[in-house]
């Protein structure tokens, strides 16, 4: 194990901030990072601060019900930080809607936009197609990384280590036989990816359905967008199409989330 000494601080420190503050998001983080729960040692070894500070930032996120212990004397992430969580997904969504409006409208296709949560993806808005035969995925449903195209692009924007720790924890199934089933091919596959810009779904979560998608750049957490639809529709000429499109709204999400930066 690294000593505290050489390993880089969990907790990103920013000009002007509030150091408790800081430090208090960066435990939040260690935990959301350990797919949710850790062992008080753990969060120990992954951040540069002293022990009995450790303690007493976790007592108080467990008293304001943000925080839980375990019985094993762990912390998981507790219910608090559900209402904000779902309040934040409703925000995110409200500030992509409209360019997932402007992309159903120029591809007739269905379009989502989809955030990580713990080592699954969570949509958190969607524009159905007006196709009698579309796409639909619920608002809230959670996926595999390794199989969905918004899943893949938030991947490939991650450490390698972060993708190993999320497909291990969360399992590569393959419901078709065109899905990801192993770590080094999906390693492969995000390199692709990075070199293109954007991820495809080719029929890796259902046959017959084909997805595009590319991540938000600079988003405060993982975010991506897709267009998805039968691949009798989605073919090369809609790639052709859709990729400037989805380029372009990414950066104009983007842009919003950092009030017009």
């Amino acid at each position: 194990m690294t000593s505290n000494d050489t390993k880089a601080p969990a907790i990103r420190q920013t000009k002007g901030g509030v150091q408790s503050v800081e430090r208090a998001f960066g435990l939040l983080e260690c935990i959301a990072n350990s797919s949710g729960s850790a062992t008080l040692s753990h969060i120990a070894a992954e951040v540069s601060l002293p022990l009995p500070t450790i303690h007493r930032l976790l007592n108080t996120l467990v008293n304001l019900g943000v925080v839980r212990q375990l019985p094993n004397r762990g912390y998981a992430l507790g219910p608090g930080l559900i209402r904000l969580g779902n309040l934040a997904g409703s925000q995110l969504g409200a500030i992509a809607r409209p360019y997932l409006r402007t992309l159903v409208d120029e591809l007739g296709e269905s379009a989502n936009v989809a955030t990580i949560d713990g080592d699954m993806v969570v949509y958190v808005d969607q524009v159905a197609s007006q196709h009698q035969m579309r796409m639909f995925t619920e608002v809230g449903r959670r996926a595999h990384m390794h199989d969905t195209g918004v899943g893949k692009a938030m991947l490939a924007g991650l450490d390698p280590e972060q993708v190993r720790h999320i497909v291990t924890t969360a399992g590569m199934p393959t419901p078709t036989q065109y899905s990801i089933g192993t770590v080094a091919d999906l390693e492969a596959e995000l390199v692709r990816i990075r070199d293109r810009g954007y991820s495809i779904d080719e029929q890796e979560q259902e046959l017959g359905v084909r997805c595009f998608a590319m991540s938000i750049p600079d988003a405060p957490a993982p975010l991506a967008i897709s267009v998805s639809g039968p691949i009798s529709r989605v073919d090369q000429a809609f790639s052709d199409r859709a990729i400037p499109l989805l380029r372009s709204a990414a950066e104009a999400i983007s842009a919003d989330m950092r009030g017009g930066a």
